[in-house]
């Protein structure tokens, strides 16, 4: 792992997006279902294992700090006709940043989404992911997603 002990503590945050396209069909079956598939709440499930993989995020990738998350925001809403976009944004006070975490929230968001639906179809895709904006660190990047 990086040292970073000589860092200042300061406030972080990092925001990242991922979009989950679906075929014409799924995309109408899951509006009229209001996004519920036979599993449950779709947006609801996704939120919850997106925070969940935020919080792990150092037991998933191997030189990624533990870090204490002061906050974590998941919005998933359409975007077109076909495909959600999935928001993550995170939130520390630390001496390193939380970029990864972001990246993770969003993208295990999307995969609990595709879980969701895979019984409609076996030809939804995920992604891109990427990272959106960080604030804190050395320099800011990006703008909020």
């Amino acid at each position: 792992m990086v040292d970073v002990s000589a860092k200042a503590v300061t406030a972080r945050s990092a925001s990242a997006v991922c979009a989950v396209r679906f075929p014409a069909e799924v995309a109408a079956q899951l509006r009229a279902s209001g996004l519920r598939s036979a599993k449950g709440g779709i947006v609801e499930t996704a939120v919850i294992a997106g925070t969940l993989a935020v919080k792990r995020t150092h037991e998933l990738i191997p030189f990624c700090h533990p870090l204490p998350i002061d906050g974590v925001r998941i919005d998933i809403d359409w975007r077109g006709e076909r495909e959600l976009r999935i928001a993550c944004a995170v939130k520390t006070t630390h001496r390193t940043g939380v970029e990864m975490e972001a990246l993770t929230g969003a993208t295990v968001a999307a995969l609990t989404v595709y879980d969701m639906c895979k019984a409609l179809s076996h030809a939804i895709s995920i992604g891109p992911a990427r990272l959106a904006a960080k604030r804190g660190g050395k320099r800011d990047v990006g703008c909020a997603p």
